[in-house]
């Protein structure tokens, strides 16, 4: 056996292909084997004594035996650089494959695996780092993970303080009149909300953390060196297409993503939500200046972000409304003012303008509107102002009656061809796409293409953002809105009372899986919108739900001015009902390999053990074990665990084996009427 593994180092050490630092590398070898690359395989083949050991012959001829290739480089044996022989010792493998080389092996992401840095109130917390794991599952492992959980811990959050849950308030479409913030794990809740939300959300907003590269280090979000790529984009595929389930026929996602995994997520979300893309739109996140700047000699300051938009079936007919933002500079080019023209003349030329069908009459209606305008000259008019009004100010304000001109040929052919024009400086008529224009009526006839038509200044002033967000300031007082604070995590309310005001109307359900700092909710909640928020780290008492608190009592920051925020409304507070969780917790723990015996054997005293791990082999070699560094000891603790009872199905939760899950009476009842309680039949009620 030496002499093979001898062979196999000499054959591949002659290509460069599978060479690390100049030395065999054993994951690119295990990574060419599972993707059956030419080369590897030519290698293995030109070699006799390789060939006759992973070649096998079938009708003539030979087939390349990858799970016996793949079972012999994985033994410790072979470039040692990892702790698989005990691994496969305590049997985690399906059939004659080791898990992870089973090609019917699914990534599903119980927890969310990073370390999150970001600001809180104290300073234990800010010191405290909070990891979460992704686990390898066989398909037959995951059928429960995905079920409904049980649920723990009701609070309902008022102008009062903190109330008893007493019962949950449905409405006639089934959905319920409250607001929620959920801890746990944000796929498993999801999966608990799939009963009663399908098809009923409206929009979801979602800052996902990022795919995590060594050479950003400021990033929040940090990710193990395990959790690559790959790996971040199954962790997001999971998740979306769950979330796409939840979408109402009409809704919208908008997910929100740096440069790093940008154009894979777009790939991603391509293949899950189909040709539903709608917009890519670039955000200014930041200002072009501080640290950033010390690298713009290596390459361009980075102070944008991509929001990705996709709605989930062409249900979705456009915006509810266009949220304009101010344009700040005037425009010269607007010399005209109209004199004996109100505020009340425009309004009803806008509505006017906002007619499908225009008939003769509405084009009546718009002259006699234009008949008593008089044109004057915008400088002279401002020179007539007393001296202690604001030029600028004066011009903004009396933007519906400043204009500018502009040429147009086919215009001018168009009011030329009139049988006639009024007597009157401005006027208005119908163009051949059925729009209504406005035009100066003494235009010069003899050019081609003569400044005729009107275009009123009010109209340039409010500007459609577009697909790209530069109007929203996210430095200075963001940090400090709803009174929590989040280093380099936190999102301005402003820019999602934009994507909240343009895709949802009041009583809408906006859901956010990827809490942090509650904005989402925030917005929400301050716009009469219903919300769903999910987080499962400890800092959801210090972030969101104190940041709900305060806008129940009123907070003024963010965008309450602007919606005219008082205060009031409520939201429940709840937990999905933990279980083998709290091993994974006590695992990550350990700060030196003495107690992991231990710990092995209280878990093999419960009966949440994963039924792969042969247990006579895992004690046959403890000694193994307890050689290992503690790192390795961890990760084999890990596989041990069942990950289908992480947390407490709800289909289970009667059952005696969950007696020590803290579900009290209560909880079950809440429990159940939150997956099966039915809006009041009302004939029920005649």
């Amino acid at each position: 056996m030496q002499n093979l593994y001898k062979d196999l180092i000499q054959e591949l050490a002659k290509n460069e292909k599978f060479l690390l630092q100049g030395q065999v590398s054993a994951s690119l070898v295990r990574d060419k084997a599972y993707k059956l690359d030419p080369e590897l395989v030519a290698l293995l083949f030109g070699n006799e004594r390789l060939k006759q050991e992973f070649f096998t012959e079938t009708n003539g001829a030979m087939i390349f035996n990858y799970p016996k290739f793949a079972k012999f480089i994985t033994n410790k044996e072979f470039l040692p650089d990892s702790y698989t022989e005990f691994e496969s010792n305590i049997g985690l493998s399906v059939g004659d494959k080791f898990l992870s080389e089973n090609k019917e092996v699914v990534l599903s992401f119980p927890f969310k695996d990073c370390i999150l840095e970001g600001g809180m109130d104290t300073e234990e917390a800010k010191n405290r780092k909070e990891i979460f794991y992704n686990q390898t599952l066989a398909p037959d492992d995951i059928h429960k993970l995905k079920s409904p959980k049980a649920l723990k811990s009701f609070e309902k959050h008022t102008v009062k303080g903190k109330e008893e849950v007493r019962e949950l308030k449905l409405n006639d479409d089934g959905t319920f009149n409250e607001n929620f913030i959920i801890k746990g794990n944000n796929l498993l809740a999801l999966y608990s909300l799939l009963p009663r939300y399908k098809d009923k959300v409206k929009l979801i907003y979602i800052d996902p953390p990022y795919y995590f590269k060594d050479d950003k280090p400021e990033d929040t979000f940090r990710y193990n060196s395990n959790f690559k790529l790959s790996s971040w984009l199954v962790f997001m595929k999971n998740r979306l297409e769950v979330a796409r389930q939840l979408l109402s026929e009409d809704g919208t996602i908008f997910v929100q993503i740096k440069d790093d995994g940008m154009a894979h997520l777009k790939i991603l979300m391509d293949e899950i939500f189909g040709d539903n893309f709608v917009n890519c739109i670039a955000v200014k996140m930041s200002e072009a200046s501080g640290v950033k700047m010390a690298h713009s000699m290596l390459r361009f300051p980075n102070i944008k972000e991509y929001i990705l938009f996709y709605r989930k079936s062409k249900e979705f007919k456009g915006f509810y409304k266009i949220d304009k933002y101010k344009n700040s500079d005037w425009d010269k080019e607007n010399n005209i003012f109209l004199e004996n023209f109100s505020l009340e003349n425009r309004g009803e030329l806008l509505k006017l303008e906002d007619k499908d069908d225009l008939d003769d009459l509405d084009i009546e209606s718009a002259i006699k509107i234009l008949s008593n305008a008089k044109k004057v000259s915008l400088s002279e008019k401002l020179k007539s102002l007393d001296d202690n009004i604001d030029k600028t100010e004066w011009l903004f304000e009396n933007s519906y009656r400043i204009i500018k001109t502009a040429g147009s040929s086919s215009l001018a052919k168009q009011v030329s061809s009139l049988k006639n024009i009024p007597s009157q400086d401005f006027s208005a008529s119908k163009s051949n796409d059925g729009l209504l224009f406005y035009y100066i009526t003494d235009f010069n006839k003899n050019t081609d293409s003569p400044r005729l038509q009107v275009l009123f200044a009010d109209v340039a002033i409010w500007k459609n953002p577009c697909d790209f967000w530069q109007d929203i300031k996210t430095t200075g007082a963001i940090a400090k809105e709803g009174g929590v604070s989040l280093n380099g995590g936190k999102k301005p309310e402003r820019l999602l009372q934009r994507i909240v005001d343009m895709t949802t109307q009041e009583g809408d359900i906006v859901l956010d899986f990827f809490g942090g700092s509650g904005t989402t909710g925030a917005v929400a909640h301050k716009m009469k919108r219903r919300y769903i928020l999910t987080e499962q780290m400890d800092y959801i008492k210090d972030l969101p739900e104190k940041r709900l608190k305060n806008v129940i009592n009123g907070d003024q920051t963010g965008i309450s001015k602007a919606v005219n925020w008082q205060g009031g409304g409520s939201f429940i507070y709840l937990e999905l009902a933990k279980n083998n969780i709290t091993y994974l917790q006590k695992i990550e723990e350990l700060e030196n390999r003495d107690p992991s015996w231990s710990l092995f054997e209280e878990l093999n005293d419960s009966i949440w053990i994963s039924y792969r791990v042969d247990i006579d082999k895992f004690k046959e070699h403890k000694d193994q074990f307890l050689a290992l560094e503690l790192e390795d000891q961890k990760k084999i603790l890990k596989d041990v665990i069942n990950y289908n009872h992480l947390y407490v199905n709800y289909e289970d939760m009667e059952d005696i084996a969950y007696k020590d899950c803290g579900l009290s009476t209560e909880d079950k009842v809440l429990t159940t009427e939150f997956y099966e309680k039915k809006p009041t039949d009302q004939n029920e009620l005649l």
